[in-house]
């Protein structure tokens, strides 16, 4: 009996244990696909980071970080939740920064734009997201000079 009730006890432990471990459910809002493709000084731009923010700013019941990196031929989807999702309903302008991707640390650190695109209230790039409607923001072009 008493193997019985040790048992039973490890049995309750291990479910409450299994039961806390669960996620809750997160809230997740719809999102939209945005895309572009970024040139720099003429030639398309790899590896440029692109950070899209909301102009009302954060929301802080359910924030939201939208980026995107450019790939060989200086084109980008932005991601909110998964690769390429695009981003929430809304006003948003894009900021830009070209740094260099350490392979080793996978760190991506300085900015070839020396900062002139990085200021998200000075970001020449502005764009509204309407439910349902994906956007192409086209061909951004950026210089280091």
């Amino acid at each position: 009996m008493q193997k019985l009730l040790h048992l039973v006890t490890l049995a309750v432990i291990i479910a409450t244990l299994v039961s806390c471990s669960r996620k809750p459910t997160q809230f997740r809002k719809e999102t939209y696909p945005v895309k572009g493709v970024v040139y720099v000084d003429g030639n398309p731009a790899s590896n440029l980071q692109v950070t899209v923010h909301d102009v009302k700013g954060i929301d802080k019941e359910h924030p939201t970080m939208s980026t995107a990196m450019t790939d060989d031929k200086g084109q980008f989807a932005v991601s909110t939740y998964n690769q390429g999702d695009g981003v929430p309903e809304g006003e948003y302008t894009a900021t830009f920064v070209w740094g260099e991707l350490n392979l080793l640390s996978m760190q991506y650190s300085g900015d070839k734009l020396k900062g002139r695109y990085n200021d998200p209230q000075k970001s020449q790039v502005r764009f509204k997201v309407e439910k349902g409607k994906p956007v192409d923001l086209g061909k951004i072009e950026l210089t280091t000079k």
